[in-house]
């Protein structure tokens, strides 16, 4: 069961759980665009509407569940109300329902954004949605993971690349050095498989990329890899913050906003585990990743929607 399933981490668990073999595997998410695509890549995928934030028929789904892996999250936008619904009143009735129906084994799925110094919609209500399942009293590994990218990928950097390649000249805010540790969606999959698989039952576990790149460099390597034309110019912070600011006037869903610019520059750091060890899921270094997430010939063209 993978409520929130039909976006980037759901549609690359769904794929990897399908190539090891699991079935009746069920989706359920309100994103009506996304479901659709889900279910032509997948048609033996049961998938259904669902708006999680409130009581619904998607209860029916929790009887004899064997695993939960809860994925849904509200990320960009500028409405903190829908923060608010989609990653906390979601969360209090999934787990309602994992304890009504007695499911065995569930997975929760926080971020890296819980020890940020960012303060932002999607940092805050990912700190309470943690704080909520750790004091629920339900026994689970709980996965940190940091900035994701991947297949399927339509908010980082899957839309950078796009928009990469529809304009002439690629801004970059001030000198371009902010840290990442881009995690590729392909190894935290096999992350969650793993703990599935070993049946690991509790922890906190931050899994970060093992690579620390600035992002100006991980611009340089998605032109790189798509054979981008634009020119990559950097353009002082102020400047692009009121470009950003100003887009969202006339988008009520930008991908990109000025808090997620904000915590770009936050100079957070987090934790590197050994994850390869503890997992037993070996690490894709960032080149090979980035080649295999715009080139793959079965997914690499697939866009989800916003």
């Amino acid at each position: 069961m993978l409520p929130g399933g039909a976006g980037l981490v759901g549609q690359n668990l769904v794929a990897r759980l399908k190539a090891k073999g699991y079935s009746n595997i069920v989706v359920l998410d309100k994103h009506r665009p996304n479901l659709a695509i889900l279910k032509r890549m997948q048609p033996d995928v049961i998938v259904e509407y669902a708006d999680l934030a409130k009581p619904g028929e998607w209860h029916r789904h929790f009887v004899d569940a064997d695993i939960v892996v809860m994925l849904q999250a509200q990320i960009g936008g500028n409405d903190p109300k829908e923060f608010y619904r989609n990653n906390i009143d979601s969360t209090r009735l999934i787990l309602a329902e994992i304890k009504a129906h007695g499911v065995p084994y569930f997975v929760h799925i926080s971020s890296s954004v819980v020890e940020s110094v960012a303060d932002d919609f999607y940092t805050n209500t990912k700190k309470e949605q943690e704080r909520i399942v750790l004091e629920s009293g339900i026994v689970c590994p709980v996965l940190r993971p940091t900035l994701m990218f991947g297949w399927f990928d339509r908010k980082h950097l899957g839309w950078l690349s796009r928009f990469m390649n529809k304009v002439p000249v690629f801004p970059i805010p001030g000198h371009g050095r902010y840290i990442r540790q881009p995690l590729y969606v392909g190894d935290f999959c096999n992350i969650i498989i793993s703990c599935i698989e070993k049946r690991i039952r509790d922890g906190i576990y931050n899994i970060s990329g093992h690579e620390s790149i600035d992002y100006i460099d991980i611009i340089r390597e998605i032109k790189r890899v798509t054979k981008a034309r634009a020119v990559i110019l950097k353009i002082p912070y102020s400047l692009f913050y009121s470009m950003l600011w100003i887009w969202a006037l006339f988008d009520r869903n930008p991908p990109f906003t000025t808090q997620q610019l904000a915590a770009l520059v936050a100079k957070d750091e987090f934790e590197v585990i050994d994850w390869p060890s503890i997992f037993g899921v070996p690490y894709t270094p960032f080149a090979h990743a980035i080649d295999e997430t715009f080139n793959d010939s079965n997914y690499s063209k697939v866009i989800l929607e916003f």
